[in-house]
């Protein structure tokens, strides 16, 4: 069997596409559950595309081990450059370079010729292999390319030194059967194919990245990227869990293996989605909550007698426990440790000493602990960055829509209580928050939703806010009281920035 490479983008395709700005800290959490995953390249973003990028790609490089550290380049020598910079202390670095090659972009984008492209592409792979062995090329939109033409590129590129060329569907127009035919054709007609790892590159505009994804890999290619659920540019990437688990399923049907470690999936979804903000869908093939619920009375007397007969994946493959054991205020720190380990999570005896604390006041509220209360614990730790955290709210009404907010905050060890008035119990500890703060902040989105079972359920606040230059951040709260879920959301965002 070939070795099927897997490539995640969600550092890069996947966060340009939120309009948000994840900090350092934040994308060295994913990167290192990415390594734990077992992907095999990391590509940590588009370092000449701003002073953050750059700095984040150049630390995940420095700190992080055990996978291909890749960044992205256009076919510009300063934008090569730049990669080469942000990538000198990774051990495996890799450049990602490439130029658009279909009729449409090299016309009315590149205003280019197909002869300048060719040397635009050939020259870039050139530059980059001035600094690291490991290039990557990129056809942009090469499924809407002349195909001799692409056959054409990338004959050169390959000459020019690329170990791997990329065959994008960038705007996600294929059909599967179309592109096994265009991977069929590069490798049969690319005669220097045998040299290189040909990539797939697959968006989901169609609502068939990853079935394309899996067809490109029947047809031939070794590598697949794509992002943690699925997120990226418009309607999103191919979501590596499920063409993972599609071949692990399926694995001579595909003639490749991989390295993954297929348990940790789980654990990688849910940290992708409490950091980016981006809620999974309850339905979503693998990871969503009801991937492995089984409702139908006919469903549910075939799964008793056989599993098999409409469960596909065993769900500890995905890091999805089989039993329910269930948690309340009389647990112990034993007890609480365990059900963490076998959820996915590991633990200091520091960090658990807080997160027992956390529990303890959870469970003061709720009679039952389940797994999902654990899973919205662990991604909120109640303590916010920069020393900022919130004491106390309080909510007066008057109507459905006029309310006013008392808001007591710790900052910098100092305790401040301020009010406000607001069209609603929300805006208005939003707005308590903001005279206490002293920042004039723009709400671009807030998401409430409940995580667990019952009329105790805890309610998981998501919220995207803006200051003056720095860009979209993600804030998060959790409590069995909304308002109070919503204010730690806002104050999880604004401790982030700067």
């Amino acid at each position: 069997m070939r070795k099927l490479y897997i490539f995640d983008t969600t550092l890069r395709d996947g966060e340009q596409s939120l309009g948000i700005t994840l900090n350092i800290n934040e994308k060295l959490e994913i990167a290192r559950q990415l390594v734990k995953l077992g992907v095999d390249i990391i590509e940590a973003g588009f370092p000449a595309s701003s002073p953050g990028d750059m700095d984040s790609v150049r630390t995940i490089a420095r700190k992080i081990k055990g996978a291909v550290i890749c960044g992205l380049s256009r076919a510009v020598e300063k934008d090569i450059d730049c990669c080469a910079e942000a990538l000198r202390e990774a051990e495996q670095p890799r450049i990602h370079t490439g130029i658009a090659v279909s009729p449409v972009h090299m016309e009315k984008k590149l205003r280019l010729s197909p002869q300048q492209v060719v040397e635009t592409a050939a020259a870039a792979v050139k530059h980059a292999k001035k600094y690291v062995s490991d290039v990557e090329f990129y056809a942009e939109d090469a499924f809407r390319s002349e195909p001799a033409f692409l056959v054409k590129v990338l004959e050169r590129v390959i000459d020019a030194g690329a170990t791997v060329v990329n065959i994008p569907d960038t705007v996600g127009y294929a059909t599967p059967w179309q592109y096994a035919e265009l991977v069929s054709f590069v490798m049969d007609n690319v005669k220097n194919i045998g040299s290189t790892v040909v990539s797939t590159h697959c968006h989901n505009d169609l609502g068939m990245a990853t079935a394309n994804s899996l067809a490109g890999i029947k047809a031939g290619v070794s590598q697949v990227e794509g992002t943690i659920n699925g997120i990226g540019e418009r309607a999103g990437n191919t979501s590596l869990e499920e063409v993972i688990m599609a071949v692990y399923s399926q694995q001579g049907l595909y003639g490749v293996e991989m390295g993954v470690r297929t348990r940790e999936i789980s654990a990688t979804s849910r940290l992708v989605s409490i950091i980016t903000g981006v809620p999974v869908p309850s339905h979503k093939a693998i990871v969503g909550a009801n991937a492995f619920m089984h409702a139908s009375g006919i469903h549910q007397d075939g799964i008793l007698k056989e599993k098999n007969t409409y469960e596909i994946i065993d769900p500890e493959i995905v890091g999805v426990p089989k039993n329910m054991i269930v948690l309340s205020a009389r647990s112990g720190r034993h007890a609480l440790k365990h059900r963490l380990v076998e959820l996915g999570y590991k633990l200091e005896q520091s960090d658990l000493d807080t997160v027992y604390k956390n529990f303890l006041r959870l469970a003061d509220r709720k009679r039952e602990i389940f797994d999902e209360d654990l899973h919205a614990l662990m991604g909120y730790t109640g303590k916010e960055n920069d020393g900022i955290s919130i004491k106390n709210i309080s909510v007066a009404t008057n109507g459905v829509s006029t309310a006013t907010a008392t808001v007591t905050v710790e900052l910098n060890d100092k305790t401040i209580t301020d009010a406000a008035c607001g069209n609603g119990p929300v805006d208005a500890v939003f707005k308590a928050i903001d005279r206490i703060m002293g920042k004039s902040i723009i709400l671009e989105d807030f998401n409430l939703y409940s995580v667990s079972k019952g009329s105790e359920a805890i309610g998981n606040a998501i919220v995207k806010v803006r200051c003056g230059n720095n860009g979209l951040v993600v804030g998060r709260g959790v409590s069995t009281d909304v308002i109070e879920a919503s204010g730690k959301a806002y104050v999880n965002a604004l401790s982030k920035i700067k």
